[in-house]
């Protein structure tokens, strides 16, 4: 997917199409996440639909959930949930910053190459 250590640096077009489908990636993720936990919220405990995502957008989010749960299925959903956003929001941090990251390393292995390739000389 990306080019190998003693490859050139990519064009900056190609390492921007590369973000925005890391973007992409990213705010699909968001969404089937988001989708996954209103459909939970909405058949699990009979929350209308607005307020399953407002529930799930601020679970999604690291804020926590707003409505009080009353069946023990929608608060083993919700726990599950939860514990499933908190990886959904490592996963898309990672998603976004791959291509940044890699970039810079790739950039920073070229000026140090040559650099010990000027020593040599």
């Amino acid at each position: 997917m990306f080019e190998r250590r003693r490859q050139p640096l990519a064009s900056r077009p190609l390492f921007y199409r590369r973000l925005a489908r890391s973007l992409a990636l990213a705010i699909a993720i968001v969404l089937t996440s988001l989708a996954f936990g209103m459909a939970g919220y909405h058949f699990l405990e009979g929350i209308p639909w607005l307020d399953a995502f407002l529930n799930a957008s601020m679970i999604l989010s690291g804020m926590g959930p707003v409505a009080s749960l009353q069946t023990a299925a929608g608060k083993f959903f919700a726990g599950c949930y939860a514990l499933f956003s908190g990886l959904a929001l490592i996963t898309v941090i990672g998603v976004v910053f791959a291509p940044i990251f890699h970039r810079f390393l790739h950039k920073f292995h070229m000026e140090d190459e040559s650099a010990q390739r000027k020593k040599a000389d």
